[in-house]
């Protein structure tokens, strides 16, 4: 369609055309408007096979009708949209050709304010491959060139007088080799495939999941079964975290590209598409499950004379930490309080769920302190993150529902969160229980002024801004921590 509404006259230099989807934007439009109907009108989501079933150019209308994206934050491509900034410059007529609908498409092309007109799918017709072909031959008979990305686009490069693509994918690549075709640019904007995922999946995320070990280590139960039960926990939940983290920030896209840092992520960036990570889920998920499933049969390959009472417990918590998690990403991280007490809890659930792995009991001592520890660090996540939007002049957490008024209220919860669980460990060590289990219990007392010196520190950081907003990075990132961490090791191994 049309959206200048007459031919254009043949012209010495011809008309520049440019695709939308993967090419001047990043990301694919239509997914990325699919995710925000996810996110703030699911029901509606029951609504796309009927639409599918009256077309493709239809379903783009009903959910650009739908929701609305933030086009001024889209992932532009930089280098590319440079480039027509130049040939705007000169006066050169361009157009914004794609398969996205027009209310969208008109929406970026007043935004950017670049483009002569647009094209674009009307509800009816779908503007791509051949269709879209036939629209330029109607415009502009063969005064055009072309700049695409994708396997589709290879007919109308091998039309125009000067194709050009932008982040080509392979199959368009190899459509090119195999009909000789050298675009006059290549405009490529995006980061490491691998170093994307590597970021997407967040292994550093996985050294929550040391929790898992904290039953046999508190219970001194280092025998080749446990080890490995452990272990096993330990990628189960690796994945499983892994494929959950996607599904937040393919849920978060819009409000990640609202946010200084976090629209960095791959899938916000446009360096990863969001079909790809869906396809990732679904790995990581299957790997995830199998691991749960084998967990008892290696177990009595390896050490038979281990064996679980109850083999599927584990598999029980992975469950409640896979659908609590889920839920935090699709509506709890937007409820007040209730957001850092199921954070604090997904902590929670990895020592449980190490301890239903290995069939050793968590102690109430050790449950105890890691409900208040925990809840410390939640709070001072949420604290971070409104002292960074304080600091760039904002008033509420979008999508969270702080206000900078609550940074106050969320200093004292977190801070007196921190010292009771202190003061739960002093509580543990003058116990019996620790009794048993360590020759040298006085010696465990020099942990509470390292565990005070590490949450008060933690949290002087956090009010003076200094802060990253995650406090596990902070955690294995900061030498003071590190440094923190291994007297407390060595304190414990003096108590044996």
């Amino acid at each position: 369609m049309l959206e200048s509404g007459s031919v254009v006259s043949p012209q010495t230099q011809s008309v520049l055309c440019v695709d939308l989807d993967g090419t001047l934007v990043k990301s694919d439009t239509l997914v990325d408007s699919a995710l925000a109907l996810a996110r703030y009108q699911p029901s509606m989501l029951l609504k796309l096979p009927g639409w599918l079933l009256q077309g493709k150019a239809a379903l783009k209308r009903h959910i650009t009708s739908a929701v609305s994206l933030d086009v001024p934050h889209l992932p532009y491509n930089r280098e590319l949209l440079q480039y027509l900034e130049q040939q705007h410059a000169t006066g050169r007529p361009i157009y914004l050709a794609t398969a996205a609908d027009s209310a969208l498409a008109n929406r970026v092309a007043e935004h950017l304010g670049l483009f002569t007109g647009v094209l674009a799918s009307d509800g009816a017709l779908n503007l791509a491959g051949h269709n879209k072909l036939a629209a330029f031959r109607q415009a502009f008979g063969e005064n055009f060139s072309y700049i695409g990305n994708a396997t589709p686009d290879i007919s109308l490069l091998q039309n125009c007088q000067e194709p050009m693509v932008a982040n080509p994918t392979s199959g368009l690549r190899s459509a090119m080799r195999k009909a000789k075709l050298t675009p006059v640019h290549v405009f490529t904007e995006k980061a490491s495939p691998l170093k994307a995922w590597l970021k997407a999946i967040r292994l550093h995320q996985w050294a929550k999941n040391v929790l898992l070990f904290l039953p046999i280590l508190l219970a001194h139960a280092l025998r080749p079964g446990p080890i490995i039960a452990s272990l096993m926990a330990f990628f189960s939940f690796g994945f499983c975290a892994s494929a959950t983290y996607i599904v937040n920030d393919l849920l978060d896209i819009e409000a990640d590209r609202l946010h200084p840092r976090k629209r960095r992520r791959p899938f916000a960036a446009g360096d990863l598409s969001a079909l790809s990570g869906i396809g990732v889920i679904v790995l990581f998920l299957a790997i995830s499950l199998t691991i749960a499933l084998s967990l008892q049969q290696v177990l009595l390959r390896v050490d038979p004379r281990f064996a679980q009472t109850r083999p599927y417990h584990f598999l029980l918590w992975l469950g409640i930490y896979t659908v609590t998690t889920l839920a935090y990403s699709l509506r709890l991280k937007r409820a007040v309080l209730v957001d850092v007490i199921v954070l604090s809890g997904l902590y929670t659930i990895r020592i449980l769920a190490g301890s239903a792995a290995t069939g050793i009991q968590a102690s109430a001592w050790l449950g105890s302190f890691s409900i208040f520890f925990f809840l410390s660090l939640a709070f001072v996540k949420r604290f971070a993150e409104l002292e960074n939007l304080r600091e760039r002049g904002g008033a509420v957490a979008k999508g969270r529902g702080y206000h900078i008024s609550d940074i106050e209220q969320l200093r004292s919860f977190g801070s007196a969160s921190g010292y009771v669980s202190a003061a739960v460990l002093s509580l543990y060590i003058s116990n019996l229980s620790a009794a048993q289990l360590y020759s040298h219990t006085n010696r465990l007392w020099l942990m509470i002024p390292v565990l005070l010196l590490w949450i008060s520190r933690l949290w002087l950081l956090a009010s003076r801004g200094e802060l990253n907003e995650d406090p596990v990075v902070y955690a294995i990132t900061d030498k003071s921590s590190l440094l923190l961490g291994a007297i407390v090791v060595i304190v414990v191994l003096s108590a044996l």
